[in-house]
């Protein structure tokens, strides 16, 4: 039976529809395994001449050689400048050229947004408003580059879709979104109620605040290593499905209700024309239903 749905915490408006006779091998992609390098790459080992002088590094090694085991540089093809003031940066996972956010160790994923966390600060007190962090993995998801790293886009505007959330924010909706949960304890992970596609997943600090950028060390590594979990179940379901991670925080200023959260969107259906004519997502799974397939995957 189809229901329409309102994420609460976003407005966005979709139609469940869910398709009874679907499983989770439905949708299950299959790819080739990324090498460990490749010689052409810019992101990998010994090609660091290659990007743009590197602004942080974490690891042994000088500015812009091997030795690093994290690295952030300015995007080389930025979505801001000249007419839209910000900063378009890079942060690079690892050397590895198959290092992929569901796959890092512990510690490396949390140094993954212990630096996306840090960058953000930095720009923030450098005057930019609202910081946009993103992971786009895979070629559906929009990754123009196959070697695994997310961004920071720091703003000195609010974007309106972060408006719309800042507006609609209610803490009872907030903890009403959650009871698909797939994880319960210092970070929550749940399939929201109004989920847009299949599978999607939203993690949040049990205890968080407003601001992702104010985070506290322990906090941002808890919540590294949550999300690094949330994926590898992702993949146990799905595949080597691509994905989208984006991290919704308050901007610089906040003073009212808040809680930043991470959302998890693989990438497994396409928007298509009715998608795009109207602005209602369709989605074919139960939230339900998702986040049983995701509380199974070990």
């Amino acid at each position: 039976m189809q229901q329409l749905l309102v994420d609460e915490l976003t407005g966005d408006r979709v139609i469940l529809a869910p398709a009874r006779a679907l499983r989770p091998d439905t949708f299950r992609v299959h790819a080739e395994p990324l090498p460990a390098s490749v010689a052409t790459c810019p992101f990998c080992r010994g090609n660091e001449h290659e990007t743009p002088p590197e602004v942080a590094r974490l690891g042994g090694g000088e500015p812009e050689t091997p030795g690093w085991s994290l690295r952030v540089v300015p995007n080389k093809y930025p979505i801001v400048g000249d007419g839209v003031p910000g900063a378009h940066e890079v942060v690079i996972f690892s050397p590895a050229h198959d290092a992929d956010l569901g796959a890092l160790s512990e510690h490396a994923a949390a140094d993954v947004l212990l630096a996306l966390r840090d960058r953000a600060r930095f720009h923030l007190a450098h005057g930019c408003r609202y910081p946009q962090a993103f992971v786009n993995q895979g070629k559906a998801a929009g990754a123009s580059i196959e070697h695994p790293h997310a961004q920071l886009v720091a703003l000195d505007l609010v974007p309106p879709r972060a408006q719309v959330r800042l507006d609609r924010f209610a803490p009872a909706a907030f903890a009403d979104d959650q009871e698909h949960r797939v994880v319960d304890g210092a970070v929550v992970v749940w399939c929201p109620r109004a989920s847009p596609t299949p599978f999607t997943m939203r993690l949040a600090l049990a205890d968080g605040g407003s601001r992702f950028d104010e985070a506290a060390d322990d906090d941002t590594r808890a919540a590294g290593v949550a999300l690094r979990d949330a994926i590898a179940r992702v993949q146990l379901v799905l595949g080597d499905v691509a994905y989208n991670v984006m991290i919704e925080t308050a901007p610089r200023d906040h003073a009212g209700p808040f809680r930043w959260w991470i959302d998890v969107v693989p990438r497994i259906t396409v928007y298509a024309g009715f998608e795009l004519a109207t602005g209602l997502s369709v989605n074919v799974v139960a939230p339900a239903d998702a986040a049983g397939a995701l509380r199974a995957a070990r």
